[in-house]
């Protein structure tokens, strides 16, 4: 079972206990979920602030912060003789618990009766939003309290220690990131290599997988790989690739210590652009980079998503894609009709990273909030940018065919959108090009090694 050094986590929870006076934090784990039935498990899943703090990738476990006693307890319970006959011999839970720099351990079932005892003193017990039924549940019988009332009961002054902490990445942490990136770079130049006429996006899907699983990592979520690459967040993979496609492949794994990585590439079936496809795609590629130089300490994601919306509109203006200044058409909105989603988000142990605490509070602060406007609301971080932070840099121009015709029926920013020219893109699918970027102090670096993505990158990778 791997693991940080044990110094790392105990500072990682030094750090949270300063944020707090008296009371207790509660950080239950995550248990087995069951496919279709008790017995088959889906890939456990650690939950990611239990494991920023306490490090055990295993079920069944909780924790327990007494900010008066200054103490750490972990609870759970020693493999018993079914478990080892069945998954093997394992470390005893004392051991486990020392490999996080935790030394007092109690059995999972008496951690009721000290949340119960903590309740009848009247402290305050502070936990995070729950996500999974599960958790839901266990939480409801120790609080007491309905389902309901769990949810809304979570701590706002936790969540947001917790979101000041994770969001600033050590030094371990970019490693791990990028020791994931390493993995995905292959599995992204094996789906550019492998990605021809006639085979099925299944076929390409497989070998990204093998290469991956060959790591035995994991996905960082489900793949997205598509010739209908319109479509944001596409998983079917059932399509057969033909040469000229247009496919978007937004794939990454996940590292040993579960660090997420995040890479989208777009690349043509066949391995040459055509002059449209080239066209369009240099306009999202320089968008791309203009805002990952843009990008230090204090200057907000919502200056750079404008930024990199702003330049694409300037380059589609002289297409004709819009009319006016690219200023009006981006205030308005109307640039939404091929960029309907944000620029970016957090990544860490989560690939949208703690958005289990709520995407609102992760991607905002007093000094922005959230925008009405169709597309510009989408946007997941729009606060200042910190050193340390990681963010996806993802800008994509999409043309689909039901809002153009939805905007077109309603005649909505017609005379700032030459809708002629969107009809005769319906068929032209989508771009996305997407990189993992470590804010620095004085700027910004594009993490992990290089994966190819200009267009001359990638006709000689897959001209090879």
């Amino acid at each position: 079972m791997s693991t940080f050094n044990a110094a790392v986590y105990a500072q990682r929870r030094r750090q949270l206990k300063q944020q707090f006076s008296s009371g207790l934090l509660l950080l239950p784990g995550n248990t087995d979920v069951s496919m279709n039935y008790l017995h088959n498990h889906y890939w456990f899943r650690q939950d990611s602030s239990f494991s920023y703090f306490f490090g055990l990738n295993q079920p069944d476990l909780a924790a327990l912060i007494d900010i008066d006693a200054d103490s750490e307890i972990l609870f759970g319970d020693d493999p018993g003789l079914d478990d080892v006959i069945w998954v093997g011999a394992q470390t005893s839970f004392t051991q486990r618990a020392e490999s996080v720099g935790i030394a007092a351990v109690q059995p999972y079932k008496q951690l009721a009766d000290v949340v119960a005892q903590a309740r009848r003193q009247g402290r305050t017990i502070h936990y995070l939003p729950p996500y999974r039924g599960e958790t839901i549940l266990e939480l409801a019988s120790l609080l007491d309290c309905t389902p309901e009332q769990c949810k809304t009961g979570a701590s706002e002054s936790l969540m947001a220690a917790v979101i000041a902490l994770r969001e600033i990445k050590g030094e371990e942490e970019i490693a791990e990131i990028e020791s994931a990136l390493t993995v995905t770079r292959d599995m992204h130049i094996a789906a550019m290599q492998q990605a021809k006429a006639d085979a099925y996006e299944y076929q390409v899907v497989a070998a990204m997988e093998g290469i991956m699983r060959s790591h035995d990592l994991q996905n960082a979520y489900p793949m997205i790989f598509s010739r209908s690459g319109e479509i944001l967040h596409n998983r079917d993979h059932k399509n057969l690739l033909q040469a000229g496609d247009l496919v978007v492949n937004d794939s990454g794994a996940s590292s040993a210590l579960g660090y997420a990585s995040d890479i989208t590439r777009t690349f043509p079936v066949g391995g040459r652009f055509s002059e449209r496809q080239r066209s369009l795609y240099e306009i999202v590629l320089a968008a791309q980079q203009l805002a990952i130089d843009a990008m230090r300490p204090g200057v907000s994601y919502l200056y750079v998503h404008k930024l990199a919306a702003g330049h694409m509109v300037a380059a589609m203006v002289k297409l004709g894609f819009f009319n006016g200044s690219p200023e009006q058409v981006v205030e308005s909105g109307a640039y939404a009709i091929c960029f309907p989603h944000g620029l970016g988000h957090q990544m860490g142990l989560d690939v949208h990273d703690m958005e289990g605490l709520g995407e609102t509070r992760v991607g905002y602060d007093a000094s922005v909030s959230r925008s009405e406007l169709f597309g510009l609301r989408n946007l997941r971080l729009a606060k200042p940018l910190r050193a340390g932070m990681v963010v996806t840099v993802e800008p994509g121009m999409y043309f689909i065919p039901a809002l153009i015709q939805r905007w077109q029926a309603e005649a909505r920013h017609s005379n700032l959108i030459n809708y002629e020219k969107f009809v005769e893109h319906m068929d032209f699918g989508g771009i996305r090009i997407e990189d993992d970027v470590l804010v620095t102090s004085s700027g910004a670096r594009v993490l992990g090694p290089a994966i190819p993505k200009t267009c001359a990158e990638i006709e000689a990778l897959m001209a090879a």
